[in-house]
């Protein structure tokens, strides 16, 4: 049922009668509106099948019939229980019966004797073949082909039908003979406003929002389809680089605290360390001291491959700034907040920044959920020690403590500092924009803000998601890392594998073993993952196959002080083989662990699993990395060969970009971008038009007050990234 009259915020069910079961589906697909209905938009398009008889249909065809439909009733399915309805269609060579599950009404839209086109994918045994949810529309005997009657000869042009993102009791059919109410009598797309200016709509040759939206639902010809799907993702693109421009321009409008010495500062630093750091350091060393010279705070991006030197990166600048004074004071220091994701990661960045800093006077804490610390220690010799979280909060705001690592606690409304001037954030892209932001505005004055990352990320991923942001790449090793080995184990190979494993182990090397879960499938479900378990595999590898050396588990499902337990025992040598999952993709640093052997390895993106091996190219240890897997398909095995050919993650990365699509690179949901969106990020001109766009946008208008359909867009799209 629907009324005439259709507004955008108008709820779904106002307008169609809906069963508990699609009350439910809409839910979870997210739609409540009706603008939802109209921004749900097709997965795919599939192509009419060519017009054929009804006889000698085979299952698995995209097929196009016209008959006449009689035979029209409801039932449930005897076996699932579901409502389905029924009809059989018939032309001048045979009949075949339609099926629409889930959507029983489709049985009483339609009378015995109508003259009906038919388009879908023949389903059904040998013999018994049907047409399963087809899309079924009232036809005029003259449109048919040559198979409709026998005096007919003419043939229908293609014709095109979405295939949308689906839930139980809400299928593309469904949602097609919605919309074909909504468009032509409740045309509430055409009370939406246009965000995007008409000016740019011209100059880039795209469809208004109007057309937009009944193309991308109602193609009549591909190229429709694709017009409207270029369009909307060049809006989906320009809001997003709109928010960061915005963003940009509100950081250069705040003040930040002066570090006036900070080369020299930074020099006399690097004269206490032994090794020599890479030219790419030494470029981002020099590019975050000039920023700290400009009136406003830094925002930039350190991306560096695994094993780059980013830490060293980071200690050289915090050094500048530690040891410069606050505004107007003869004592005292400037203040750094450096931000891990988790507890171990927080644990291992304090240790370094003690090893960095032990001969230089520079007190430094840690604080995370499960105590804080502090160096240098007046009871542990060259060590840190426990202190309460009442002593640690009342120095860092009387400015005793210069550096401060640690999780989420940093952000905590207890955590108050004298003078934070420095805010550095590690694996940047696992925290939400707005905890990040939390972390930056921890002062009066507007701390430097340096973001960094393993995770190798695609040119144009960098000028989108991190478009706010300044870039810095270290794209060198340093020197005496030894190269890694990495071997596409099938089957047939498990066994050579284990016993090179083993030699490894006998030569007094550590090895990772990973796995894609954690427990094993419910038997009982038929779409389970057929993928190994970490906890399965340690009983399995402990028992049947190393049974002389000592085997760890790791997982996410693990609580925090366990993770620290088995982690310090696996550093400690006291765990030879750490069966975990992709919990250690970032940030364990093991130097004698140099093996790794990865299960089900094609079940894993190409930049995750360069992140995995990562952990076992941290010494001069030759390491090796063996990727197994039982797949055969031939795409699978080019990506696994991609792998094993090259160690440059940015490589690799913008190869997973193409092969995946970003959501996979890095997580559909921390970026709240659609699909659209995703498959966006592939195309270079499109994002350069939308960031060239969003920039003279911004400069001519920061607050866009002439555009309010923009604005109330960008703030939507601001919603979805600070979560």
């Amino acid at each position: 049922m629907y009324t005439v009259e259709m507004l955008p915020e108008d709820p779904v069910k106002k307008h169609f009668r809906l069963n508990d079961i699609q009350l439910r589906g809409l839910k979870k697909l997210g739609l409540e509106t009706m603008r939802d209905l109209l921004y749900h938009f097709p997965a795919r398009y599939e192509e009419a099948g060519a017009e054929t008889s009804i006889t000698g249909l085979v299952a698995g065809v995209s097929v196009t019939v016209y008959g006449t439909i009689g035979k029209l009733e409801v039932r449930r399915s005897w076996k699932r229980k579901i409502p389905v309805g029924e009809a059989v269609i018939t032309d001048a060579t045979g009949s075949i019966k339609v099926m629409w599950f889930h959507q029983p009404y489709m049985a009483k839209k339609f009378s015995a004797g109508m003259y009906v086109k038919a388009v879908g994918v023949v389903s059904g045994k040998s013999g018994k073949p049907y047409l399963a949810n087809p899309q079924v529309t009232a036809a005029d005997p003259t449109e048919a082909g040559l198979f409709a009657s026998p005096s007919s000869s003419k043939l229908k042009a293609k014709s095109y039908f979405p295939v949308y993102p689906e839930s139980r009791g809400i299928t593309s059919l469904w949602f097609r003979h919605a919309l074909e109410k909504v468009f032509p009598i409740g045309r509430a797309q055409e009370t939406i406003p246009d965000p995007i200016p008409k000016d740019i709509v011209d100059r880039y040759n795209l469809p208004d929002l109007k057309s937009a939206l009944v193309y991308i639902h109602k193609p009549d010809e591909r190229s429709h389809a694709e017009a409207a799907r270029k369009r909307f993702a060049f809006e989906e693109i320009f809001a997003i680089q709109l928010a960061r421009a915005q963003e940009r321009a509100e950081n250069n409008t705040q003040v930040s605290f002066p570090i006036l010495e900070g080369e020299r500062l930074a020099e006399k630093f690097q004269r206490s360390i032994t090794f020599t750091p890479t030219s790419a350091q030494q470029r981002a060393i020099a590019d975050i001291l000039t920023d700290f010279e400009k009136p406003h705070p830094m925002a930039r991006l350190l991306e560096g491959d695994v094993g780059s030197g980013k830490t060293y990166v980071a200690a050289a600048t915090a050094y500048a700034v530690v040891q410069s004074r606050p505004p107007r004071r003869e004592s005292g220091t400037l203040q750094v907040a450096y931000m891990a994701p988790t507890e171990i990661l927080a644990n291992q960045h304090f240790q370094s920044f003690i090893e960095y800093f032990k001969e230089l006077p520079i007190n430094i804490a840690l604080i995370t959920g499960s105590g804080c610390k502090k160096f240098p220690s007046k009871v542990v010799k060259d060590g840190a020690t426990d202190i309460s979280r009442a002593q640690l909060l009342k120095w860092i705001a009387n400015g005793e403590i210069a550096m401060l690592v640690g999780t989420h606690a940093l952000i905590q409304k207890s955590v108050k500092f004298q003078h934070l001037a420095y805010a550095i954030v590690d694996e940047q892209h696992r925290f939400g924009t707005r905890q990040r932001r939390a972390l930056a505005h921890k002062g009066d004055a507007a701390p430097h803000f340096l973001s960094m990352t393993a995770t190798p990320i695609p040119r144009t991923l960098s000028l989108t998601l991190y478009g706010d942001l300044d870039l810095s790449i270290l794209d060198e090793l340093p020197p005496g890392r030894a190269k890694i080995t990495t071997t596409i184990v099938k089957p047939d190979g498990r066994a050579a594998a284990y016993e090179h494993v083993r030699e490894q182990l006998k030569a007094g090397r550590q090895a990772f073993v990973i796995c894609p879960r954690i427990e094993e499938p419910d038997p009982d479900k038929w779409n389970a993952l057929q993928a190994k378990s970490a906890k399965a595999e340690a009983k399995r590898l402990a028992k049947d196959v190393f049974p002389e050396f000592k085997v760890g588990l790791l997982h996410g499902a693990v609580g925090a002080k366990e993770k620290d337990m088995v982690m310090s025992a696996f550093a400690a040598h006291k765990i030879d083989i750490l069966v975990a999952t992709s919990v250690v993709e970032v940030g364990i640093n093991v130097p004698n662990a140099t093996v790794m052997m990865i299960e089900g390895a094609e079940r894993f993106g190409l930049a995750q699993l360069h992140q995995l091996r990562g952990r076992i190219m941290r010494s001069s240890y030759k390491p090796f990395c063996f990727l197994l897997t039982e797949s055969k398909s031939e795409v699978s095995i080019k990506r696994l060969k991609a792998l094993a050919e090259t160690a440059d993650g940015f490589k690799l990365a913008e190869a997973d970009l193409e092969a995946r699509g970003a959501g996979d690179l890095l997580g559909r949901k921390q970026w709240g971008v659609t699909d659209l969106g995703m498959k966006a990020l592939k195309n270079v001109k499109l994002i350069r038009a939308a960031r060239l766009e969003a920039q003279h946008l911004i400069e001519e208008d920061a607050k866009l007050s002439k555009y309010p359909a923009l604005a109330a867009r960008i703030a939507s799209s601001r919603e979805l990234h600070q979560e």
